[in-house]
């Protein structure tokens, strides 16, 4: 059975989710106002496409924040954003983490290693 579900994921700046959007190789289309998930569309404010699902990810703002909510039950969600959006949830903090660093006057270098993503943030 096919039902959506939220993505637990604190967003405040649209901005940095385009960026973990890119990261991931995802679509983010600025200002589409319903999202697809198991035949329906439902309201939001932005959606975000996974190459090769038939569903999308409705960004929903509310209170100057905003939600993910989607259905898992196409897998190949599941598949790019990682078990509850667990991928997505890491570029997203990854893609603060270096805006934040480079806004105080910081330089940040990215490195992939075996367990994850390592930031190494130094004044510049």
């Amino acid at each position: 059975m096919s039902h959506i579900s939220k993505i637990e994921l604190e967003i405040k700046e649209i901005a940095v989710l385009k960026q973990a959007c890119r990261k991931l190789g995802l679509e983010f289309v600025q200002n589409q106002k319903t999202f697809k998930w198991y035949g329906k569309a439902s309201p939001c404010s932005h959606a975000i496409k996974v190459p090769g699902a038939s569903y999308e990810i409705g960004v929903i703002e509310q209170d100057g924040r905003y939600e993910l909510n989607c259905d898992f039950y196409d897998r190949n969600i599941e598949k790019a954003l990682g078990h509850r959006g667990g991928r997505l949830k890491q570029a997203y903090a990854v893609s603060k983490t270096k805006t934040e660093a480079r806004r105080k006057g910081y330089s940040v270098i990215e490195r992939n290693t075996d367990t994850g993503i390592r930031l190494h943030v130094k004044l510049s």
